[in-house]
């Protein structure tokens, strides 16, 4: 039987919000130059990298691409809003 934590499901959260946006970003329901999709990104590689934290040997690729992933949204996040500043 499985063994389950808190931050197990924190990082189950997190895969679930990386797949909605970018299977919403497929089913064009989404723009992929928005604020939500890369906060959807943001935070679901967030939420991934809790049980990353919590295990008994770190797996530095995961560490490595969803800290990645976390700064390349944040910059998405970034110009999606200045963008909407030099609109104005």
């Amino acid at each position: 039987m499985m063994d389950l934590r808190w931050y197990d499901f924190v990082g189950f959260a997190g895969v679930l919000m990386v797949l909605a946006a970018y299977g919403a970003l497929q089913a064009r329901r989404m723009n992929g130059n928005g604020v939500l999709f890369s906060l959807l990104n943001l935070v679901g590689s967030a939420g991934i990298l809790i049980p990353v934290w919590y295990a008994k040997e770190l797996n530095w690729s995961v560490l490595f691409i969803e800290t990645a992933w976390i700064l390349i949204s944040a910059y998405g996040i970034w110009n999606a809003v200045a963008g909407r500043f030099r609109k104005s």
